[in-house]
């Protein structure tokens, strides 16, 4: 068989997607001490304002469980707050404190200049690869 794992193109984009998602956590790890969960959801809420752990779920790629208890440290840190859904008492809804909008409003510096500093490495080949991961993303999951 002639199949060569590393050039097989769904391979190298979850790899390449890991290491630079280890690379960013580094970052808003060392600012506010946040997993790749916790900073997911805290982005979402930035994004989206007030929704249920299940959109957020659907949203940022991740079990109801990881979010369950991302959200949980992160209410517990002062950075969201839970509240029941009006139209349906079975859903909680999350959104960002005070405090919570103004970590995001640090973390989003942070990753601004990381988008730059990525921008910055792909040089001429950053709009290419764009366009690419939007045909991919609009493709959807098939």
């Amino acid at each position: 068989m002639s199949f060569d794992l590393d050039q097989f193109l769904p391979y190298r984009l979850s790899v390449a997607a890991a290491q630079l998602s280890r690379r960013f956590a580094a970052r808003y790890a060392a600012e506010a001490g946040l997993s790749i969960p916790e900073w997911r959801v805290l982005a979402h809420l930035a994004h989206s304002g007030a929704v249920s752990v299940r959109d957020i779920n659907a949203r940022v790629n991740l079990d109801k469980s990881v979010v369950s208890r991302a959200a949980a440290r992160l209410e517990q840190a002062g950075w969201v707050r839970k509240s029941a859904n009006d139209a349906d008492r079975r859903l909680v809804v999350l959104e960002l404190t005070v405090e919570g909008r103004a970590l995001m409003t640090r973390l989003g510096r942070i990753a601004e200049d990381f988008q730059a500093e990525l921008l910055a490495e792909l040089g001429r080949d950053a709009a290419a690869l764009r366009r690419a991961l939007d045909g991919i993303i609009r493709a959807g999951p098939g």
